[in-house]
């Protein structure tokens, strides 16, 4: 879903919605068709990119993390904002999971509960921050990043012998390995190219949907990110609005860190590392603007599906990593440059009308 708050204009409401949805429509189905498109040409060219084991299992699990990764960015981007600790904040959520599992044996789902309120707690901590004292989101996480990069490194080395806590409890083992295959509801199961991880990332999209299209602080949120002087004018809290989205942020964050331990089965400092480049393609990509106002939850989870497919496919050419790099970034770049484009379309658009 789309969602997004723009300023009234005098265009009669059956014209006004006739002229705005073929745009969101298209983008989300222009990014189907490439995702579909791109599927086929690496298939063709390589067949191994459509064995369900080997290649899609892995990819679909790479994607579901990296989406609940830009879901993170996208609930900063929608008050205005930018998490540039979203790595970091996965790996201190995980972290705190690895803990409980290694050093003090507690089941699986109490270990994602730590992780998750890890999370919260230090994204609560950078929203505060930056709604008390009004320091640009992008100096405050920032700093925030380095600060998490020297504690989470210290801990792990003082807390574990290898830098890396492998305890496994039970249920974390099948995150990994098993697919929707394992699932059945009598003679029909699941498909075997679907890992089961996937489950936390239709959930965590269905909660964020719901936020935003369907309830007051989703709108808050949104209006607080369009134009923070009007809001504050309209009697919203947008302290209170900037310090929930930082806290969802880091909750998400910590959700995908514990997603990625899940998948590799350890519990590392180095987590998250390559988190911020794919939190903000799947973001732009989707359909999110940079400066607030306007979220696409299922545009992000297709912008992160693009660049999976994408990443997976040249890497099955043999591209090299240093190429492949410079691509996503151009990819960017390009996503950036739409985005500020389509922004300044919309604003002449709003002024014309008016």
């Amino acid at each position: 879903m789309t969602t997004s708050i723009s300023p009234p204009d005098t265009v009669p409401e059956e014209k006004t919605a006739t002229h705005r949805m073929p745009f969101w429509v298209n983008q989300r189905l222009g990014l189907l068709a490439l995702v579909i498109a791109l599927s086929v040409l690496f298939g063709v060219l390589r067949p191994a990119f459509l064995d369900q084991q080997l290649v899609l299992f892995p990819l679909l699990r790479d994607i579901a993390t990296l989406t609940v990764v830009a879901l993170a960015q996208m609930v900063a981007l929608s008050v205005g904002h930018m998490n540039l600790a979203v790595g970091r904040m996965a790996a201190f959520g995980a972290m705190f999971a690895g803990l409980g599992y290694d050093r003090l044996g507690v089941p699986m789902q109490v270990g994602l509960l730590m992780c998750l309120a890890a999370g919260a707690a230090i994204g609560a901590v950078t929203g505060w921050l930056i709604a008390r004292t009004g320091v640009s989101s992008f100096v405050v996480t920032l700093a925030m990043d380095f600060a998490l990069l020297g504690l989470v490194s210290l801990m792990y080395s003082s807390l574990t012998d290898d830098a890396a806590f492998t305890t496994h409890p039970t249920g974390i083992d099948a995150l990994r390995s098993y697919s929707l295959a394992d699932i059945c509801a009598g003679p029909i199961c699941g498909s075997p190219a679907v890992p089961q991880i996937a489950q936390f990332t239709v959930l965590a999209m269905l909660a964020l949907g719901f936020l935003y299209g369907c309830t007051r602080i989703g709108r808050e949120l949104l209006l607080t990110g369009a134009n923070p002087a009007a809001a504050e004018l309209s009697g919203i809290p947008t302290g209170r609005r900037v310090l929930l989205a930082h806290t969802l942020s880091g909750l998400l964050a910590a959700l995908a860190g514990f997603m990625a331990a899940a998948g590799t089965g350890t519990f590392r400092a180095s987590i998250g590392d390559d988190f911020m480049l794919p939190s903000f393609l799947g973001a732009v990509l989707g359909g999110t603007l940079l400066t607030g106002g306007v979220v696409s939850v299922l545009g992000t989870l297709l912008g992160t599906a693009l660049v999976g497919v994408i990443r997976k496919g040249l890497d099955l050419l043999g591209v090299g990593l240093e190429s492949l790099n410079i691509y996503l970034g151009c990819v960017l770049l390009l996503a950036l440059s739409a985005d500020r484009i389509r922004a300044v379309v919309s604003y002449r658009k709003v002024v014309r009308s008016t």
